[in-house]
């Protein structure tokens, strides 16, 4: 919900533009777009650009593909954060005026170096570019490239899929569209802040994995960037269109719309309260407004009936932790009451494959008879609702012979004495090398700070030369189906053949079924 207070910050938000036309304040740096001329900052010798207008404000183009921004005259202020998109439970200001981009960058020079563009996560549905985890000076220090965080229209007002109820044919996808209206703005612009076009990777965690592997499948999408990266970004398919009818159609009877036509003119509060409605098809949760396939903006799934072919030739890396679910469960962890009794009624609440849970508690009991019920229930709700989504994606790229690395984070968060193990999220401060950040729960140790460089470094060199694999880490081979190779990031970092085999091998008995889609 727009508080007052956020209202206010929005408001004064919109004063962008600076008197001094052309002129830098002292050594602020001033870099160069289509547009017009922005005005950053200088901080710690990284050049820092942050909400830099990549799109027009959406209010008037509601559930429709944006457009790019009017030509600005003088020096627009790119000194501070923007609006992030209206959502429920926001932490930041918010707006529908929200397409904006923050860049950090080693110089305004030629040197074209290589471009790390990061999706932010928090489903298709919260969060923004600007989370301090996601600060890139220390990639920028460390691998000398140029990095990206953005923006983007998110829940129903990025991907709530209108078309069968009279609203436009790409509603279903307008967040994701928004992400290449920024990464046209990254094609046409990031040459005047150092970075180099034809060496641009995509990145993010979660949900902003979930958009990356859909971008993927994106024919506009797709020749726009070269590398990419999923980091617990388990999508194989994105919502079918008569699912995401039926959700759209809950939400826009809940907003007290009698039509899409009704639902433009609406108040944004309105919108945003109906957002918060449980979920009609899983009768849990708030509503979930994810990509759509729609045959036309995203006419495939990213992963079935296979991974696409047109983007076989994109290097990508697939990222999971080791315990993803320990958040979610975190409170019968951080009790120790999870029993053998017990046991199964608490995996059958978190799996989303059709299996018997008294069955899984009884397999894992053989499989791993030294771990106690928290243990285990940790190990079945990662396998069985998690990390399935990231060995198909995996598997049906080796599949086709397009060039993958997998890995898998097995160092531990040491709070709450490390009951919570790896679990989801705990990835980002270690590759944005921000283990200090205000956020970060990975501790920093000595060995925190050395993974982090090391995880770092490795999507640092994807985004170089298309290959993760350098001097600070062991030999990582490409994922194939004969050996399953997984480079397993901890304190002693290995690539492993096959870890897990024999969870992968209970869990396949089953399909996988992704949340809310």
């Amino acid at each position: 919900m727009i508080t007052r207070r956020n209202a206010v910050a929005v408001l004064s938000a919109s004063a962008v533009f600076l008197p001094n036309v052309g002129l830098a304040k002292g050594s602020d740096p001033v870099a160069e777009t289509r547009y017009g001329r922005v005005r950053g900052l200088r901080e710690q010798g990284v050049l820092v650009f942050r909400g830099v207008r990549y799109g027009a404000d959406t209010a008037s183009r509601r559930f429709a593909r944006a457009v790019a921004p009017t030509a600005w005259a003088g020096v627009a202020d790119a000194t501070y954060y923007r609006a992030a998109a209206p959502q429920t439970k926001p932490t930041e200001p918010t707006s529908e005026d929200c397409l904006f981009l923050n860049v950090w960058t080693p110089g305004l020079d030629r040197a074209r170096r290589p471009v790390m563009v990061y999706l932010h996560g928090g489903a298709h549905s919260h969060g923004s570019g600007s989370d301090p985890l996601y600060d890139g000076s220390s990639l920028v220090r460390r691998g000398d490239v140029v990095v990206v965080t953005l923006n983007h229209r998110l829940a129903a007002l990025g991907y709530a899929y209108l078309a069968q109820l009279g609203g436009p044919t790409e509603s279903g996808n307008v967040g994701n569209l928004d992400i290449v209206l920024a990464l046209e703005w990254v094609r046409d612009n990031i040459s005047g802040f150092g970075g180099d076009p034809r060496r641009v990777m995509v990145f993010g965690q979660s949900g902003g994995g979930a958009k990356t592997v859909t971008l993927m499948a994106m024919p506009e999408a797709r020749p726009l960037f070269h590398r990419a990266a999923t980091m617990s970004g388990q999508h194989v398919t994105a919502a079918g269109p008569m699912h995401a009818t039926a959700r759209a159609k809950a939400w826009v009877a809940k907003a007290g719309a009698a039509d899409v036509a009704q639902l433009r003119t609406l108040p944004i509060e309105r919108l945003v309260e109906a957002m918060a409605m449980t979920d009609p098809l899983e009768g849990k949760g708030e509503i979930s407004f994810v990509s759509t396939l729609d045959h036309h903006a995203l006419p495939r799934h990213p992963f079935v009936p296979d991974a696409p072919r047109e983007a076989g030739h994109i290097p990508l890396i697939i990222g999971n932790t080791h315990d993803e679910t320990g958040g979610w469960i975190a409170d019968w962890l951080k009790r120790g009451d999870t029993t053998w009794d017990n046991l199964p009624a608490r995996i059958g609440s978190q799996i989303t494959r059709d299996v018997a849970p008294d069955w899984v508690a009884q397999r894992y009991r053989e499989i791993y008879p030294e771990k106690s019920p928290g243990q285990i229930l940790l190990a079945a709700t990662t396998a069985g609702r998690s990390w399935p989504g990231h060995v198909i994606q995996a598997e049906e790229r080796a599949k086709i012979g397009a060039p993958t690395w997998m890995y898998q984070l097995d160092f531990p968060s040491p709070e709450f004495g490390g009951v919570l193990g790896a679990f989801h999220t705990l990835d980002i401060p270690l590759v944005f090398d921000n283990v200090g950040a205000a956020g970060s729960q990975t501790g920093t140790g000595a060995e925190a700070r050395k993974l982090a460089g090391r995880m770092a470094d490795a999507f640092v060199a994807l985004a170089r030369t298309g290959d993760p694999n350098c001097a600070s880490n062991p030999p990582w081979p490409q994922y194939d189906l004969d050996r399953r190779e997984t480079m397993i990031f901890d304190t002693q970092s290995r690539a492993v053949s096959d870890p897990r085999r024999e969870e992968r091998l209970l869990w396949s008995v089953a399909p996988y079924i992704k949340p809310g889609g």
